[in-house]
């Protein structure tokens, strides 16, 4: 169980106050689903949705880059 989970409404980090996901939860994420991209990349994206929802005052592409322009 990581430390580095999300503080909802506002998306920051529980483990370091950085926006989430943040460096080391994206680590532990590729390590979690190594092998398996494209299901890192639908369960990032079902995170990118209830983001959204919340941070209604930041940019789409914002949002996009932040949740799954780093999953490849």
């Amino acid at each position: 169980m990581t430390t580095h989970g999300p503080v909802l409404p506002v998306w920051t980090c529980g483990g370091c106050d950085a926006p989430w996901p943040c460096g080391t939860r994206r680590r532990e994420l590729h390590a979690e689903f190594e092998g398996a991209p494209v299901s890192l990349a639908l369960y990032m994206g079902s995170y990118l949705v209830w983001a959204a929802e919340d941070l209604t005052w930041v940019p789409a592409g914002l949002l996009h880059r932040r949740f799954l322009g780093w999953v490849r």
